[in-house]
């Protein structure tokens, strides 16, 4: 059957537009939720197709405005919590700092100690470690022990070598007074075999062999004597090598360069420390200073030696007397974690207040580096330390009591 008579076939086995629009008619009808809702219109099969192509992008586009929109308010929401923190810190520190009257200028900072570590001078293990952190030790003490068996037994070695060189010291003597004595006869047969040729009891050439003889046994005997020399130098090395390893011994018993504070105990027993190896880090505790950035324009007015306070944040009742005793020559860009009452400075100097030792020793147990606080100097020695900066005498047990009456300025 050719392919043309099945087509025909097809077409007339398919219901025609007559039937076809009754069935869609009642599946419209059996489909409609209300029978008196008017038809819908029918539609063009082009017109259809545009319209399902148009409704994704009629849909797609306020969703993509709605989560721009949802995404631009976040970020409202955090720029301005970020801002009421800001401006709630700023205002804090502006106005929970103190008043300066003129002649005075103050900035922020942190007490600060000078750290000492004690390293071993040679590579080793260590032995014992005698500390911990928080302990104080004194000038001297003995902090660590490093493991000393390798230099003990080359010390026995050189104590053993010290021997050696002092008997083969005693044996070069001995061969020097051998010399001596066969120096000493030679020479004699040369003298008589020099008066026997006279007498031509001998004949001239056995007086020239007793020559040769003497000449010989006098480079020994100068031989025999450097070795004794050279003896000694073999016992003094020795000896220089046996001290060495003392001292080396002695280096392996780490004692405390001042007294100080343990802060961090960097070894523990049966580690292996390079040379130079740290075992504690130590804090100086009468040494102890607050360095604070002060704009030029009062920087310029400070002379060494100026009157100044610090006011700890954990003591802000009681200021702490203190005297400037360094000023950066060179100015520079005011850091990061500085903050002060007026306006950030471009250029700052950088300015040390020390503490008093003595009055540091007094308070020992309660002083501790990092301690956030105020720095504030007297550049107008004229001027009168406010209320709320005035020096107050108080011992270490009434720190932390309420606020005593103020002592002199």
């Amino acid at each position: 059957m050719s392919a043309a008579v099945r087509r025909e076939q097809n077409e007339s086995e398919r219901p025609g537009p007559e039937l076809e629009q009754p069935r869609a008619e009642s599946q419209r009808a059996n489909h409609a939720p209300d029978p008196a809702a008017p038809a819908a219109q029918p539609v063009a099969p082009d017109q259809s197709a545009q319209s399902q192509k148009a409704q994704p992008a009629a849909t797609t586009q306020p969703a993509t405005s709605g989560k721009g929109r949802r995404i631009w308010k976040r970020l409202a929401y955090l720029v301005g919590a970020a801002l009421a923190v800001g401006g709630g810190v700023a205002a804090w520190m502006i106005f929970s700092a103190p008043d300066l009257p003129p002649g005075f200028a103050g900035g922020n900072g942190r007490l600060e100690a000078t750290e000492v570590y004690v390293a071993t001078k040679y590579a080793g293990r260590v032995a014992e470690v005698l500390f911990n952190e928080g302990d104080m030790v004194e000038a001297g003490q003995v902090v660590a022990r490093m493991d000393t068996s390798a230099l003990d037994a080359q010390l026995r070695q050189a104590l053993a070598d010290i021997t050696a060189a002092q008997d083969a010291r005693n044996v070069a003597l001995a061969q020097v007074q051998v010399k001596q004595a066969d120096n000493d006869f030679a020479q004699k047969q040369y003298e008589r075999s020099k008066q026997l040729v006279t007498q031509g009891a001998v004949s001239g050439q056995e007086a020239d062999v007793d020559a040769a003889r003497m000449a010989a046994t006098r480079a020994e005997l100068l031989g025999a004597r450097a070795t004794a020399v050279r003896s000694v130098s073999t016992i003094n090395a020795a000896r220089a090598t046996a001290d060495r390893l003392r001292a080396d011994i002695k280096d392996s018993v780490l004692v405390a360069p001042l007294r100080a504070r343990i802060q961090t105990r960097l070894a523990e027993p049966g580690e292996v420390l390079t040379e130079g190896g740290r075992v504690f880090s130590l804090v100086d505790l009468s040494d102890v200073y607050m360095y604070v950035f002060l704009p030029e324009a009062e920087t310029g007015k400070i002379p060494l030696g100026t009157e100044a306070r610090i006011v700890l944040d954990a003591a802000p009742q009681y200021p702490i007397r203190a005297t400037v005793s360094f000023i950066s020559p060179t100015a520079q860009f005011t850091p990061k974690t500085v903050e002060t009452a007026e306006e950030r400075y471009n250029l700052t100097f950088r300015v040390k207040l020390q503490l008093d030792k003595q009055r540091l020793r007094d308070f020992e147990p309660l002083v501790k580096s990092g301690l956030p606080g105020m720095g504030y100097v007297r550049y107008d020695a004229n001027a009168q330390w406010p209320p709320n900066l005035q020096y107050k005498d108080v011992g270490p047990e009434n720190l932390f009591s309420p606020a005593v009456s103020g002592g002199p300025n």
